[in-house]
């Protein structure tokens, strides 16, 4: 497997809408009072520049496993895989964390930065990033109604705003 090289957010080439909703992402993050870690797929979310930084603006579900451990982390990471990886995309998305261990059951490798941040060995590129905001997305805030058909169980999403700090890319 080739090494990564670090690279800056503006030297990312990937298109932002394709690495999104196309080939999909995994939000990964390490409660630091267990030491264990937890990885969900992702196929919502932006890239761009806020509050003079590079950002990544997750979104996740209340149900998800994976929130407590976001929640409870300083840092995260965003992981895109190479296409020879999307069943263990689909298992990371459809299967949770309290039920099974998803790095054993997909053979996927957590690796660490300097800062400890879990993320997937096998990425092609990988978002490192630091919360900066936690908010939530409220039913009143909907200007258009139709949206609201995406939370027919009214799990309405917490948003993070996290600082891009470092990119690997292979």
């Amino acid at each position: 497997m080739a090494e990564f090289k670090k690279i800056l957010p503006t030297e990312i080439h990937d298109n932002a809408f394709r690495l999104i909703d196309k080939d999909w992402f995994l939000i990964t993050a390490e409660d630091p009072a267990s030491g264990k870690i937890n990885t969900m797929t992702a196929s919502w979310g932006c890239i761009g520049i806020l509050w003079n930084k590079p950002v990544a603006v997750c979104f996740i579900r209340p149900q998800r496993h994976t929130l407590g451990f976001v929640n409870a982390s300083e840092r995260l990471s965003l992981s895109v895989l190479p296409e020879e990886y999307r069943a263990a995309l689909r298992f990371c998305g459809t299967k949770s964390g309290r039920d099974c261990d998803k790095f054993l059951e997909t053979g996927l490798t957590p690796a660490y930065d300097e800062f400890h941040t879990p993320y997937v060995a096998e990425s092609r590129l990988v978002l490192l990033c630091k919360k900066l905001y936690v908010g939530a997305i409220e039913e009143e805030g909907f200007l258009d109604p139709e949206l609201l058909k995406n939370y027919k169980e009214k799990d309405y999403h917490s948003v993070f705003v996290c600082e891009i700090e470092s990119v690997l890319e292979r």
